[in-house]
């Protein structure tokens, strides 16, 4: 049976300086995936778009700045736990999004309750989960090519 936390959370899109809009997303926590958040953004007028990084990410984010490449998360006030600002880039596209402290914590605390942190290797199919992406990997790379 596969167990996971749920959550929706409202955050703000913030297109420019003067423009943002607050849109719903999911978060989505699995324990046979221990490792990972999934974040299910619903923009208006287009496809949901689902991002997955690591949880230590999202946790650690909270309070300093965190991430390299594709997820950048950082508090938007490192003097208060208000809110949080998180940036994912692919190529030069960027978009930005900040969101309340408060649901992001809470929900981080119901995923350590389904595998608390530190314990995701004994409690998830972390090999599984590798060979499978590789396996997705190598065959992308063999219809490419």
């Amino acid at each position: 049976m596969m167990r996971e936390v749920l959550a929706e959370v409202m955050m703000s899109f913030l297109v420019s300086e003067e423009l943002s809009f607050r849109i719903p997303v999911e978060l989505t926590y699995r324990g046979d995936d221990p490792y990972a958040v999934h974040m299910t953004f619903h923009l208006p007028g287009d496809e949901p778009v689902t991002w997955t990084f690591g949880r230590e990410l999202l946790l650690d984010g909270i309070n300093t700045p965190t991430g390299e490449g594709d997820v950048h998360i950082a508090p938007s006030c490192p003097e208060e736990l208000r809110g949080v600002h998180i940036r994912l880039q692919v190529g030069g596209e960027r978009a930005l999004f900040r969101a309340g402290a408060g649901p992001l914590v809470a929900f981080l605390d119901r995923t350590d309750k389904l595998v608390p942190l530190g314990q995701e290797r004994a409690l998830g199919d972390f090999d599984g989960h590798l060979d499978e992406a590789l396996g997705r990997i190598l065959a992308e790379e063999q219809n490419a090519g």
